[in-house]
């Protein structure tokens, strides 16, 4: 080694001392592993080199995998190949008899959401903290109008989002129609990066949309090449079997589970489709929860219709028992719309998962506090509906499928990362680990055990729907833009240091469109002239 190299490996060895001694003195600031003293982040940062050398682990792609190196620079991955030379001041991580993969996006989030008079309870800093803890380097949150602006609600959620510390994008909700929203959709994506459009079928009197509205909501998604999404549940039927339950007595929580049965999810699910079709426009039905939808999507996406089905973590590994418990924190900790189903759900949406009949997986991340979700503690109807799920979806994931064999781990890497890539128009930057690839990575180590708990988790939620899980495959590193900012259990993360992501429009669903609608329009044989 030459003098350079000497003085190199000194300057870190120093620098590791220093930091050591930061954390010592700064540990009363931290939460949950999360470095909350400015100086602190600042100094522990210090460690992590714009110069990264993965070694000796699995590189593992949605298409491929291979024994590699990954060597990055400056936030992006310049090469992927066997036995790459480094010089000294790279600083290398041995990712031996580990899986090295792209980092998880998580296509829905609900970060600060106003919602049912309340607001989830993490913000665009703690719920990524949890997300990079989790191995999800970057995620999608909803934006909601603001009196029906969407440039409104755009601005207020980008101001919201400037303490971020990874990666985001924005979809953005659709909640009443006039020419001000239409003007609005454009702008957002031809110049703010906006490229799909949400519509909530239900939550009457709230956020719901008639059919009027899906119509002339779809039309302009086709037009800007944006993709449209459905929340989709009946919500006058809805509205009607909240009443019938009240009516009933039944005012706890399970009163929330039995007024939204699944065939009001399969309906709405199939008109939106039908719909979807009628104005020739690619669909993407969002937290898939039940055996009715599916069968719907599946139906769709047999007869050649674009259709994207997208199950959370909570429909595949959660059955609606909990729900039925007598003490209320816990049984109110598990409502979300539309409702956790009763087994058997979750394993038929694990096989539609399996064999490629739904496409990712997201998480519906939506956080209330127990002193919140008692908003409800004599009406169900007031229970504001949500579950956590951005830091544990990674780790649920591969014990649920990949340890069980129904996926193999490049099936993994598809539905957890470059799906929503590719979806949302945004591969290879994101969602693949080749050279130009923005450097997200996460190192897995098989053999590793994890377990889940409100006690050690770093969202500000005060419960866990998956609380007790005990599974195998860890998320040891998580690397955000070529730094490393999870490791040895701990988080190394900046506020402020997040980067919003644009997604333009036309991505590959829309592919061919055109040629559907020539073929429609020519098989009309119409107007007969007379």
């Amino acid at each position: 080694m030459g003098q350079s190299g000497i003085m190199s490996c000194r300057m870190e060895i120093l620098l590791l001392i220093i930091c050591a001694f930061c954390l010592q003195i700064n540990y009363g600031s931290q939460e949950n592993g999360i470095c909350t003293a400015a100086e602190e982040c600042q100094c522990m940062d210090k460690t992590s080199s714009s110069k990264l050398l993965n070694k000796g682990g699995t590189v593992v792609n949605a298409d491929r995998q291979q024994q590699a190196d990954i060597y990055i620079e400056d936030g992006v991955v310049v090469e992927v190949q066997p036995n790459i030379k480094v010089a000294d001041e790279v600083r290398v991580l041995d990712a031996t008899g580990k899986y090295v993969m792209p980092g998880g996006i998580d296509p829905h989030t609900h970060l600060e959401f106003p919602f049912m008079g309340q607001e989830t309870i993490d913000d665009f800093f703690s719920g990524q903290a949890a997300a990079l803890a989790g191995g999800t380097t970057m995620h999608i949150d909803f934006v909601i109008p603001i009196n029906g602006s969407l440039a409104a609600g755009f601005e207020a959620y980008a101001k919201k989002a400037e303490k971020s510390c990874m990666d985001y994008g924005f979809h953005m909700a659709v909640t009443t129609w006039n020419e001000g929203v239409s003007r609005d959709m454009e702008i957002l994506v031809k110049e703010k990066g906006i490229n799909s459009f949400k519509f909530f079928m239900a939550y009457k009197g709230e956020l719901m949309v008639k059919d009027e509205l899906l119509l002339q909501g779809f039309k302009m998604c086709k037009a800007l090449g944006a993709l449209a999404q459905v929340h989709a549940e009946n919500g006058e039927a809805v509205a009607e079997g909240q009443s019938r339950m009240i009516e009933l007595g039944i005012t706890g929580p399970e009163g929330h589970t039995l007024s939204r049965p699944s065939m009001l999810e399969g309906e709405a699910t199939a008109r939106a489709i039908r719909l979807a079709q009628f104005v020739n426009t690619p669909l993407y039905v969002v937290h898939v929860m039940s055996i009715d939808a599916l069968d719907e999507i599946v139906r769709a996406r047999q007869s050649g219709q674009r259709v994207i089905g997208e199950p959370i973590v909570a429909s595949l590994v959660l059955d609606d028992s909990k729900i039925w418990d007598p003490d209320f924190t816990i049984a109110a900790k598990y409502v979300m719309s539309p409702p956790i189903r009763a087994s058997g759900h979750n394993k038929a949406l694990q096989a539609a998962l399996s064999t490629g009949l739904l496409q990712l997986v997201g998480t519906d991340h939506c956080p209330f506090n127990s002193t919140q979700k008692e908003a409800g503690i004599i009406d169900f109807r007031k229970i504001p509906n949500g579950v956590n799920g951005i830091e544990e979806r990674m780790h649920l994931i591969w014990d649920v499928m990949v340890n069980s064999g129904q996926i193999s781990v490049m099936d993994y890497v598809r539905i957890t990362s470059t799906a929503c890539a590719h979806i949302f128009n945004i591969y290879p930057r994101k969602g693949a680990i080749l050279p130009n690839s923005d450097a997200d990575i996460i190192i897995l180590n098989p053999n590793a055990t994890f377990q889940i708990s409100a006690k050690s988790h770093h969202s500000k939620i005060d419960t866990n729907v998956y609380e007790g899980w005990e599974g195998k495959g860890k998320v040891e590193v998580t690397i955000s833009r070529g730094k490393v900012v999870w490791e040895h259990d701990r988080l190394m993360i900046e506020r402020g240091s997040g980067r919003y992501i644009s997604m333009p429009p036309f991505g590959y669903l829309f592919d061919g469109m055109d040629k559907i609608d020539s073929a429609y329009l020519s098989s009309l044989k119409a107007p007969v002239y007379r």
